[in-house]
């Protein structure tokens, strides 16, 4: 489905090139707003997801250790995250636009082994074995909008596709079980890089008495993936699944 996407978003933009005579009225604008994104659901993720690994996958293998496991206990829903972002925009004619953007989001979940302990802890100490999940992400996004009543006046819905580099960091730092030894020892893991995705979106501009200001709503969803390395790195799964929806709130400004 993402390269379904990507190939789209890659048509409209030479399809732009076509569609936009070279005399149209070109307008600059810039958008800056904050939002909330929600992650792809546990039974929608990308095969090989770290996530839905850490959630599934039995943790201790050690001889003599009766039982499945599971790793650590957490949700995907925690990882719903409140990005803020800019874009530049450049209007041709009335109804075509293309943007360039920029966005930031972060977020941090506390995780715990579900079904072990660390049975040596002190009296009075906590004997769960815990660890915090973080996951920023930094698209770089262009997009192409349609706006099929225009700029001019009234309320202006569009409608639109792109595609999206996401910069991205995922570590899981804490106190984690050897699968063999059962010994707990401290660590962070890591994996970073860029992934490549495509982008759908719809919304609403509503002028501020003018056609210089406006008020945005927009609804986002991102398809992309990016790689972790695996057990290699120490991960269960080898990649991290970065799509998800977003409904996005800003103010527009032309000049």
């Amino acid at each position: 489905m993402m390269r379904v996407w990507v190939r789209v978003a890659c048509l409209s933009f030479c399809l732009l090139g076509v569609a936009v005579p070279a005399s149209a009225q070109v307008v600059h604008s810039v958008t800056m707003g904050a939002g909330i994104f929600w992650p792809r659901g546990f039974d929608q993720r990308v095969e090989g997801d770290t996530l839905v690994a850490n959630k599934t996958q039995p943790a201790i293998i050690a001889p003599g250790f009766s039982g499945e496991t599971s790793s650590l206990e957490f949700e995907i829903s925690d990882f719903r995250a409140y990005p803020i972002y800019g874009e530049w925009n450049i209007s041709f004619g009335h109804r075509i636009e293309v943007s360039v953007g920029l966005g930031y989001q972060n977020r941090s979940v506390d995780s715990r082994y579900r079904d072990i302990i660390n049975t040596a802890a002190p009296p009075g100490t906590d004997p769960e074995i815990r660890q915090e999940l973080r996951l920023r992400m930094i698209p770089i996004s262009g997009t192409v909008k349609f706006l099929p009543l225009g700029q001019a006046g009234g309320f202006q819905p569009y409608v639109g596709a792109g595609i999206s580099a996401v910069n991205f960091k995922y570590t899981e730092t804490g106190d984690f079980v050897d699968p063999s030894t059962l010994e707990i020892f401290n660590d962070q893991f890591t994996a970073d890089g860029f992934a490549f995705g495509a982008l759908i979106f719809g919304g609403l501009r509503m002028p501020l008495g003018g056609d210089v200001y406006a008020l945005q709503v927009e609804g986002r969803y991102l398809f992309g993936s990016g790689n972790t390395g695996g057990n290699d790195a120490g991960f269960l799964g080898d990649k991290i699944d970065l799509s998800g929806g977003s409904l996005n709130f800003g103010f527009l400004i032309r000049f």
